[in-house]
């Protein structure tokens, strides 16, 4: 399968992006940063509350960013910045295989 960069700080939120896309046979690194090395991998999953996770956007992967549902201004940023999906995080929780899926998919 697909070789996953979550970029999240937070524990409980990390485990919420990485077992069910573990489950789902990808390889899952989990970072609070991106690393220089973002480009390598083929999905980057990142928390929109981290400093300057705008920039993941453009590190070349398919992106999915995810976000408070109350948060209307950091889901416009990261529209604008390029993330291919923007997402609530309960939304991102439920779904994140199968968007993960069609993402990858159509960069095929």
């Amino acid at each position: 399968m697909a070789r996953v960069l979550a970029v999240v700080a937070d524990l409980m939120l990390a485990s919420r992006v990485e077992a069910p896309l573990s489950a789902a046979g990808h390889e899952v690194t989990v970072r609070p940063d991106p690393g220089p090395d973002a480009a390598g991998f083929d999905l980057i999953v990142t928390d929109l509350d981290l400093p300057g996770a705008e920039a993941v956007a453009a590190a070349g992967p398919p992106a999915i960013g995810f976000y408070s549902h109350v948060d209307v201004a950091t889901r416009r940023r990261a529209e604008a910045a390029g993330f291919d999906l923007v997402l609530p995080r309960s939304r991102m929780a439920r779904e994140l295989p199968g968007l993960a899926a069609g993402l990858l998919e159509r960069r095929r």
